[in-house]
């Protein structure tokens, strides 16, 4: 028989840098399970991907046991990890901070693609050409 779901919570974290520190515990404290089970988890399974921001999805059953799925990173963190930036612009009409080329903006689409709510790799690069556009980044024409 099918465990029921009690809750799904989404969180996004440092990838093996979870602990139960908000916010973390701040999500997972009130369902009831062992935050430290999670944690550990986590980390064994994002060790080769330190650096990134990695979202997840923890489903909480009702016998308190649970199972998390991670995400493929932000597209905004992809882009700025193809680029080598720190951050994106603060002022995106005035401030561009980059340029995208056709090559580096497919490799980002393609990595995101499972993610993403595209059809097609071309439907997934305009989505991740929008995200860069939001960041002040030019793309190739």
């Amino acid at each position: 028989m099918a465990k029921k779901i009690l809750k799904k919570v989404k969180v996004q974290v440092q990838a093996g840098q979870a602990n139960p520190a908000p916010p973390i515990g701040t999500a997972l404290g009130p369902t009831g399970i062992n935050i430290m089970d999670f944690c550990n988890g986590f980390n064994e399974k994002t060790r080769d991907k330190m650096g990134t921001v990695i979202p997840c999805v923890i489903t909480i059953y009702e016998d308190r046991s649970f199972d998390f799925i991670m995400k493929q990173s932000p597209a905004a963190e992809l882009i700025k990890k193809e680029l080598g930036l720190a951050k994106g612009s603060g002022s995106v009409k005035k401030e561009k901070v980059g340029k995208l080329s056709k090559q580096q903006l497919r490799n980002v689409a393609e990595a995101k693609m499972e993610d993403l709510n595209a059809n097609s790799i071309e439907q997934a690069e305009k989505v991740i050409a929008g995200t860069a556009r939001s960041m002040g980044i030019e793309i190739e024409k």
